[in-house]
């Protein structure tokens, strides 16, 4: 099986960052997984203060298998633990279950960039799955108008990455902003804790970001030499 070297270029330092992103991520967790926060409150209790405090009293609370598998599901205003950030009452159970409570608090404001993703989605599954198997046929066939489909396909899940940035970022400044205004951080040292589990998590997000950017960069280098060296020949 033939591998281009141009797409490791392209590829390949995203790759690099999105594994020291999950590295990063495990890291923080594994830390503060252990370390109990100072209200002894668990994911589930810190969603009993938070959402009836910040008007979201329709959000339900609901438990899901795995670890950091945690997330609102804004189609049945559901917030979903893990078993360990619903139960334990750690920082970073604190950390996370406030963090998929500003995507509740995002759903409540009508936050546009949640919009845009959500109305997205469908784009991006269709587009996951056609997407490459059209660029390869039209590239193969040498149709170029067919291969530029296929490349807008992969797009789409480029677009998903970009806009899921702020989405992210913006739950996690309201997960600070919330945790402090109702005092379930008391302290610096607590609140220097939940910024590291935050932004370890949005380092991810912005590993995704790179490699769906690098990948989409690749497509679009790889059909403009095809043609160009369709045009020399």
């Amino acid at each position: 099986m033939y591998l281009d070297p141009l797409y490791f270029v392209f590829v390949l330092p995203a790759m690099l960052l999105a594994f020291y992103a999950q590295s990063r991520v495990q890291s923080a967790y594994n830390r503060w997984s252990r370390v109990r926060n100072s209200r002894g409150v668990t994911g589930v209790q810190v969603a009993q203060v938070l959402l009836p405090r910040e008007r979201m009293t329709n959000v339900r609370v609901e438990g899901t298998p795995g670890e950091l598998s945690d997330h609102y599901d804004p189609a049945k205003n559901v917030l979903r633990f893990s078993p360990a950030v619903a139960n334990e009452p750690t920082i970073a159970a604190m950390s996370i279950a406030a963090h998929e409570i500003g995507h509740a608090a995002q759903d409540r404001d009508g936050y546009l960039w949640l919009r845009v993703r959500s109305g997205i989605v469908p784009f991006v599954q269709v587009g996951s799955q056609l997407g490459y198997l059209v660029f390869f046929i039209g590239l193969l066939m040498q149709f170029g108008g067919l291969a530029w489909l296929g490349v807008l396909l992969i797009a789409t899940g480029t677009v998903f990455a970009l806009v899921t940035l702020p989405v992210e970022l913006d739950a996690s400044r309201r997960a600070m902003r919330m945790l402090e205004a109702h005092k379930l951080i008391t302290s610096s040292e607590e609140k220097r804790a939940a910024r590291e589990m935050l932004d370890a998590a949005a380092l991810t997000y912005f590993a995704a970001a790179a490699q769906a950017l690098s990948v989409l960069l690749y497509y679009i280098t790889l059909l403009t030499r095809s043609n160009t060296n369709d045009q020399n020949s």
